[in-house]
């Protein structure tokens, strides 16, 4: 049965109580079939084609949501943009007096559709037509953890959680890049107490700024990486970090004030936090102590990388450990931009291969981190190669492409097939893409 002809769809929606906004779904969609605007995430039934590529990066499950509705009364994006809560399912009854017909032979599902329309994102689905699909880097994305990667829990706390939120206490603030006019970016210590709060390398966190937004309504959950290992920012504590940045003005020189943001960058030691989650269970380091791990990251992007290293340094420090290479490749407009710039230089050579690269430096040749990968393309080539190697890319979007490109001409390069080493690097998750 052809999904354009069915009387009744299972429609793909996203719940709104329990997104965190991450983009990850958006990101992922071969189709584009997942807009946003600044209050929720929706998806466009005439769009989606019941590929399920967004069900399982999803970290807090909300994207998993479905009702029955005859194609005709689908909602509306603009109707989803509106939602606080997701609507109820509709009856046998109401979907025949809305137009279904009550038919269940008509119904399309996911299973079906998904048989029915190849993805645009598989090789070769649409023959002659595959050349002229746009290069989706977000496909080559693991949406598994590597496998040997701890437990991860997720969504302790959250609005259908038992608990709602947890008030986690701040013991830290302090700002981690030199003062600057456009940009404001600072360390935050939470402290949870008493109230078990584990995460892992690789995990976020939602906070909910306080008061309401222009129409009236609790400001949503916006997401923030850990950048402390598993053991805290502080070993033994109950406590985590996170690396904030706040836009001062926009491109114009106009005052700019995010609403998270800038909460969280004027907090003061005492002050008390609403949080959920925690999220996340793909996007974690190997736990084998030889496994080799690639960072590439931009701005406040280095947080995951930042709890990856800071684990990697402590069991050094406590004795006999043989681990495997880091390699960092960290981009900003300029080295006064960069988190944690400073302590980074202090870090001993043997333990880590860091590369810089810096856009806007007065009287110097812009440079990316595609540009550093390709530079290292020889030590880069034989790390794809080593089914012990582990890739992290997390920054900005728009620097996402630009990343998978250069892996792929690295591969390329070295006499690499790169269709079936990024199949493989997906299968073992070995490439893991969180950008926003």
């Amino acid at each position: 049965m052809d999904m354009a002809d069915a009387a009744v769809i299972k429609q793909h929606l996203i719940d709104p109580e329990i997104c965190i906004r991450c983009n990850t779904c958006e990101s992922i969609c071969p189709v584009q079939a997942i807009t946003h605007d600044s209050r929720n995430y929706v998806v466009d039934a005439a769009k989606c084609n019941w590929c399920m590529d967004c069900i399982s990066p999803c970290p807090t499950g909300s994207i998993d949501n479905w009702r029955t509705m005859p194609r005709v009364r689908a909602y509306s994006v603009e109707a989803q943009l509106g939602w606080d809560a997701l609507p109820a399912e509709l009856s046998p009854e109401q979907i025949a007096e809305a137009g279904g017909g009550g038919a269940a032979d008509d119904v399309a599902l996911g299973a079906e559709a998904a048989t029915a329309a190849p993805s645009p994102a598989a090789p070769g689905a649409l023959g002659l037509e595959a050349a002229a699909t746009p290069f989706q880097s977000a496909q080559y994305g693991a949406t598994l953890p590597p496998w040997s990667a701890a437990h991860a829990y997720t969504n302790l706390y959250g609005p259908k959680a038992a608990e709602k939120s947890i008030t986690a206490t701040v013991a830290g603030n302090v700002r981690v890049t030199e003062v600057g006019r456009e940009y404001d970016t600072h360390h935050i210590v939470l402290d949870f107490g008493a109230m078990p709060f584990p995460v892992l390398e690789g995990q976020s966190i939602g906070i909910i700024p306080p008061g309401s937004d222009a129409n009236g309504r609790a400001h949503h959950a916006r997401q923030y990486s850990v950048a402390s290992p598993r053991n805290g920012e502080r070993p033994g504590y109950n406590n985590l970090s996170l690396t904030i940045k706040r836009v001062l003005e926009d491109h114009q020189g106009r005052p700019v004030r995010g609403v998270a943001s800038n909460y969280m960058c004027d907090l003061k030691v005492g002050d008390k936090v609403q949080v959920v989650g925690p999220f996340g269970a793909s996007f974690l380091m190997p736990n084998h102590p030889k496994s080799h791990i690639v960072m590439i990251c931009t701005g406040t992007g280095s947080a995951p990388m930042r709890a990856m290293t800071e684990w990697r340094r402590r069991l050094r420090s406590g004795g006999k450990f043989e681990g495997g290479k880091l390699m960092l490749f960290f981009g900003a407009r300029t080295k006064e931009e960069l988190p944690y710039f400073g302590p980074l230089q202090n870090l001993p050579k043997d333990f880590i291969d860091i590369n810089f690269a810096f856009s806007r430096t007065p009287g110097q040749p812009r440079t990316y981190v595609q540009d550093r990968l390709r530079e290292r393309a020889a030590d880069v080539a034989a790390l794809l190669k080593d089914p012990n190697a582990f890739f992290y890319v997390c920054g900005l979007k728009a620097m996402e492409e630009g990343v998978v490109l250069a892996l792929r001409d690295v591969a390329t390069e070295a006499g690499l097939d790169w269709e079936p080493v990024a199949a493989a690097l997906k299968r073992a998750g070995r490439l893991h893409l969180e950008t926003y």
